[in-house]
């Protein structure tokens, strides 16, 4: 048999299976139940001892109850004496609090991080942390893959006549570099100011879009503020047209209807996040490759670095 196993949570069943058929492999069996007071019921049905187990769970909404799934299955493996426990997490929540930007808050990305090395997690793998430095929040090995690895081929094959990468904000520079970088492409940034958590006015844009095909590079779109004003903003200017390829899709509170009726022309974003939004300017890429192969090569103790390591 094999010398490891695969769980999934019930955040994102779907995901977990096309990571499990990527190995050629089964899910393993794990009863996730509630309680009729909500509380999360959790047996393994299978031994796991001696074994490298992988739990899959984004910790994506609802965020609390899909984190405590992942902590209960953890310390369920770590009793049932597995050997080590990686958390498969492409989507790691609580994290846009990730410093004391104002007086008095939380660094919650901080606080998840002492709760999973706490529960027994050995290891994290996940995709686009929202601040390369929340790996830092941990002392367990953290392998932050990108989404660059998915976007690269999807923008190659559109084939446009006049491209450029775009950032969304100041803060998105680093990332939206390196796909001008890697596609040989300019870079022009949307410069804007943020007044309140989920709301964004749109101020500037740094560089010329002015008959050109502009793809907005981002870690994720939650009720899609900042794109779909990013977007006007680009055309207005000029642009042709206005893509955006944003790894995690929260798509939250009226993201549906302002895509749906903004600038924006397509949104390309990945799986990490299940998503049950209908809108014909959507289009999901799967992330179960790249996360299948870095489960294997994790388990067989090879490299990863090639698939998640930024040109410098």
């Amino acid at each position: 048999m094999s010398g490891y196993m695969l769980f999934s949570g019930t955040s994102n069943p779907a995901l977990a299976n096309e990571i499990a058929e990527y190995l050629e492999m089964p899910l393993s069996e794990a009863t996730i139940n509630r309680f009729s007071d909500g509380e999360i019921s959790v047996q393994i049905s299978e031994s796991v001892r001696g074994k490298d187990v992988f739990i899959i769970q984004p910790t994506s909404a609802p965020a609390n109850a899909n984190l405590m799934e992942l902590l209960i299955m953890t310390d369920a493996l770590k009793r049932s004496s597995a050997k080590s426990i990686t958390a498969v997490v492409p989507y790691y929540g609580y994290a846009r609090q990730d410093r004391k930007a104002a007086p008095r808050v939380p660094i919650t990305a901080k606080l998840v991080a002492n709760l999973i090395e706490t529960a027994g997690i050995t290891r994290m793998v996940t995709v686009d942390l929202h601040a390369s430095q929340i790996q830092g929040f941990f002392d367990i090995p953290v392998d932050n893959l990108y989404g660059a690895i998915l976007f690269m081929d999807y923008i190659r094959s559109k084939n446009f006549e006049n491209p450029v990468i775009a950032s969304p904000d100041i803060g998105g520079v680093a990332r939206a570099r390196y796909f001008a970088k890697e596609l040989g492409l300019e870079m022009v940034i949307v410069d804007k100011r943020r007044e309140k958590a989920n709301e964004a006015e749109v101020m500037n844009v740094i560089g010329s879009v002015e008959g050109k095909d502009v793809i907005l590079i981002d870690d994720m779109i939650d009720t899609a503020g900042t794109m779909v004003q990013g977007a006007s903003a680009l055309k207005n200017l000029g642009a042709n047209s206005v893509m955006a390829c944003c790894t995690h899709p929260v798509l939250s509170g009226p993201a549906i209807e302002r895509l749906q009726k903004g600038d924006l022309d397509e949104l390309v974003v990945s799986n990490t996040i299940p998503s049950n939004h209908t809108c014909d300017k959507i289009k999901v890429l799967t992330t179960a490759p790249m996360l299948g192969e870095v489960i294997r090569r994790v388990h067989n103790n090879e490299s990863v670095n090639s698939l998640f390591t930024l040109s410098s």
